[in-house]
């Protein structure tokens, strides 16, 4: 069975860091793009920041640019993701997912921000 588990949520304050982490179980993903959308209550989901297969390359959304990295231990089958300098907008449910997909594809926003494998989410607060 395919797992993917969150973890590294919580509440800081504005200006603050936080690292996200994302372990995936039930099989092998060096293969898959792994990466975190995000979404809060009555908005549209957002592709936050992915990783191709690899670790060749990386995706953010202009939002985070410049502010969250995202990394990828194939050994550990998990994918990371920092984030500093936060800001009260970055407040949201983030997803791990991972996909077979290109990179390209996965952020793809005409395609409904879909994945083969979703985490639970893990809810991060910014405060003001």
């Amino acid at each position: 069975q395919v797992q993917l588990v969150e973890s590294g949520g919580g509440l800081v304050q504005a200006g603050g860091s936080l690292k996200l982490s994302c372990t995936a179980s039930g099989r092998t993903f060096s293969s898959y793009v792994m990466g975190w959308f995000r979404q809060e209550p009555g908005k549209e989901r957002e592709a936050v920041a992915g990783i191709s297969w690899n670790g060749g390359s990386t995706y953010y959304s202009d939002s985070v640019k410049g502010r969250f990295t995202i990394s990828r231990d194939h050994a550990k089958n998990t994918v990371y993701l920092q984030m500093d300098s936060l800001k009260p907008e970055d407040t949201a449910v983030y997803y791990c997912t991972t996909d077979l997909r290109t990179l390209s594809s996965w952020y793809d926003s005409r395609l409904g921000f879909s994945a083969d494998y979703w985490g639970k989410g893990t809810l991060v607060t910014v405060s003001s």
